[in-house]
């Protein structure tokens, strides 16, 4: 939770002078008059007490302390509990939106809050105070961490971020009181967290306030000119309005359909929005209005929309179906827009009370209509997806910022919806990729992938995705997720999950890699691997500043500490000394042996892709700190000008007597361009037990063509046996294996 608004900031009445505040408490009367009466009309007189009781307390706690504009300061608990009131929340929701400040502010203990108000109450409250440490680096390592325990608090329980929301609404709607500056670094932060927070939970109405609000206070300007074109066009306007109005109200009860028909006006951040997206004048902007037809049932919905085509005519592909295939926060409508009057442009909304509600309240409508015979499961369903997901996140994510970073990105209002080949729909961020939806699915499908399919056609794995594509994911045992990955993943899910495996999983390849060099280093020097419970581990490890066993080794598979080094200074009489990175010249001198790959080391051990080594191919080395070995094959020319510059810093490698299966090899092959010749080509790679992961093709002239490929093959000698295959195809006239 971000550190609250400088409106909400108490402030003590100056002792001995007639300060602002002080003057300001002596004409303001609190009541909680209007409170109570709000509240009877739903609880019980029992619960009333209550929240009495927690006012009380509340009251006297902040007695002395002023808000921003001098008012007493109970007025802002009493608001947001007003605001609360207004969503019907539960008692225990009313008392901690009282009580949201005391354990903050007034230092009073949370064990003190649950014996006076019961343990539910005290965990709301809690979850509600923002972090006070001393020992953040930054102030927005403070905010983002504040931001964590929010979300967090909320995906336990929901009223946490409703209590916040209320607390921010009324925060926002008393920030003349601050500050100009101040008053748009607090709108930069509800339009970046809260408003987006508001939307993803269904609370439509308070998120088109915040927008607004927002607006207001970073363009002050740019809203008073909106604000009066609006209000200048609303006149003009109103003939065009009245008679769409009168039109539609006479065609629905003729086809026997009873709706309420309401006139809308988009709001002026709306408005703003689009003419900065669109580089539209106001003039321009012609949907300023619309309107919502709100019906009994869902076949009326359906009914409706073919009255009001036949009324107007519509706009070719603005019609969108929330209902069939509703959006991620719940929302469900028919939206369409229509050729009105004088050619101006209408948007027609259609919708059931039930989605009426849900609409505007969104998960608030729990509580708003929980009497009546809304069922709402499919939203719940979603806001508790939505909200177990951030608990997934937090498990993978040790850095707060890192967290505030992943849950920003599931925070995006838009939405795309695609289908599994099941035909279940899967709703994802814009932009969302096949890897994305890997993750959704199941984190092993994410971590496996290796190719996808868009509806029935494989597309690279960076491809967006648009609603209504049915995608399917290629999965491999062998395969495992790629730094690359997390420059077009969108989801935060995707992100975190993708990021955590990178960190666990190469410490642990890096950890087992470098076990392996040392083992094999200590061998040449006629040695073995001391025991891990060997004191020498212990003196190496403080010489060096590591913590442990598996950190020296784990640096040793990165690169950051040398082999050779680290073996000798195990040998009889030789002294522990630090071996980092500036030991490679030593480390060099002391090597005869080279270093022995499987290829499949991991992270820790990477094949260069200019030259894709494969067994057989003589190699060399560069130890990238921090990153392991990068392995070039000896003649492969971006290799040879990176040695010139460094000689220093490569290594002599070899393969292992068993390496691993399946690299990489790029081969280009010249052909006759006749009919049928990929086709060819492919069947004779598939002959030799190859596999073809990737081709593209260049026409050189008239007669000839260029074959990209690259190819899975076992080493030099299963290469050549494809090579054998494809020159016995009369069109093949030259194969050629690519290097640097």
């Amino acid at each position: 939770m971000a550190p609250r608004n400088d409106t909400a900031e108490p402030v003590a009445a100056p002792a001995g002078a007639a300060g602002l505040a002080a003057a300001a408490a002596s004409h303001v009367t609190v009541t909680l008059a209007p409170l109570t009466e709000q509240l009877a009309t739903y609880l019980a007189p029992a619960d009333v007490q209550r929240v009495r009781e927690a006012y009380k307390f509340s009251d006297a706690a902040h007695l002395g302390q002023f808000r921003t504009s001098g008012e007493p300061y109970i007025t802002h608990p009493i608001a947001v509990t007003e605001i609360c009131a207004g969503w019907k929340l539960d008692t225990d929701a009313l008392m901690a939106a009282l009580l949201h400040d005391v354990m903050e502010d007034q230092g009073v203990p949370k064990q003190e809050l649950a014996e006076r108000f019961g343990g539910e109450v005290a965990e709301l409250v809690d979850g509600l105070s923002k972090l006070d440490r001393l020992d953040f680096a930054t102030k927005t390592q403070q905010q983002a961490e504040s931001f964590r325990k929010m979300l967090l608090a909320m995906a336990r329980d929901v009223r946490v971020i409703l209590i916040k929301l209320a607390d921010r609404l009324h925060n926002m709607r008393t920030l003349d009181a601050v500050a100009p500056e101040k008053r748009r670094r607090v709108a930069r932060e509800t339009l970046d967290i809260y408003s987006p927070i508001a939307h993803r939970l269904g609370l439509n109405v308070l998120y088109r306030e915040f927008q607004d609000r927002c607006f207001e206070a970073m363009y002050p300007n740019r809203y008073r000119t909106l604000q009066k074109a609006v209000l200048s066009a609303r006149g003009n306007r109103r003939e065009v309005v009245g008679r769409i109005t009168e039109a539609v109200r006479a065609a629905l009860p003729a086809a026997g359909i009873d709706a309420d028909v309401y006139g809308r006006e988009k709001t002026l951040f709306g408005i703003y929005t689009k003419m900065v997206e669109q580089k539209k004048s106001f003039s321009e902007v012609l949907d300023i209005y619309g309107f919502r037809v709100v019906v009994h049932s869902q076949p009326e919905c359906y009914l409706t929309l073919g009255t009001l085509h036949q009324l107007y005519r519509p706009v070719p592909g603005k019609f969108k179906d929330y209902i069939a295939i509703p959006k991620i926060n719940g929302y469900q409508s028919l939206h369409t827009t229509l050729v009105g009057p004088y050619g101006t442009p209408v948007e027609f909304q259609v919708r059931t009370r039930d989605m009426h509600h849900v609409a505007e309240s969104g998960v608030a409508s729990h509580w708003l209509y929980k009497s009546s015979d809304v069922s709402l499961n499919d939203l719940q369903k979603r806001t508790h997806q939505w909200l177990q997901s951030l608990l997934d996140i937090q498990r993978q994510t040790g850095d707060s910022g890192e967290f505030l970073e992943h849950v920003k990105v599931d925070l995006f209002p838009d939405a795309v919806y695609v289908f599994t080949p099941r035909g279940q729909i899967i709703s994802l961020p814009r932009g969302a990729t096949p890897i994305d939806f890997a993750y959704f699915i199941h984190t092993d499908i994410g971590n496996q992938a290796v190719a996808a399919k868009v509806n029935n056609e494989f597309v690279p794995l960076r491809t967006e995705l648009k609603s209504g594509d049915t995608v399917d994911i290629v999965t491999s045992p062998a395969s495992r997720p790629n730094a690359q990955w997390l420059n077009f993943v969108r989801s935060g899910r995707a992100r975190s999950e993708i990021r955590h495996y990178l960190r666990t999983v190469k410490y642990a390849e890096s950890v087992a890699f470098g076990e392996r060099l040392l083992r094999q280093e200590l061998t040449v020097l006629g040695l073995e691997l001391p025991e891990s419970t060997d004191i020498a581990w212990n003196k190496l490890a403080r010489a060096t500043g590591a913590n442990s066993r598996e950190e020296i080794l784990a640096d040793i598979g990165l690169g950051k500490r040398l082999a050779a080094v680290v073996a000798r200074r195990f040998s009889p009489g030789a002294d522990v000394v630090a071996t980092t990175a500036a030991a490679v010249d030593e480390f060099v001198a002391a090597r005869s042996a080279p270093i022995l790959i499987q290829g499949n080391e991991g992270q820790s051990v990477q094949l260069a892709p200019c030259c894709s080594p494969i067994p057989g191919d003589t190699l060399m080395a560069f130890i990238r700190l921090g990153q392991g070995l990068v392995v070039h094959t000896t003649d492969c020319p971006v290799a040879r000008r990176m040695r010139a510059r460094e000689p220093e810093r490569w290594v002599n490698v070899g393969w292992d007597e068993n390496p691993a299966t399946h690299f990489n090899a790029r081969v280009d092959v010249i052909a006759r361009n006749e009919r049928g010749v990929l086709g060819r080509i492919a069947a004779e790679v598939t002959a030799a037990d190859s596999n073809i992961t990737h081709v593209t093709m260049q026409d050189d002239a008239a007669s000839s063509v260029t074959l990209h490929f690259t190819l899975q093959v076992d080493g030099r000698e299963h290469l050549a046996r494809v090579f054998r295959f494809l020159r016995r195809i009369p069109q093949v006239q030259r194969i050629v294996r690519i290097k640097g």
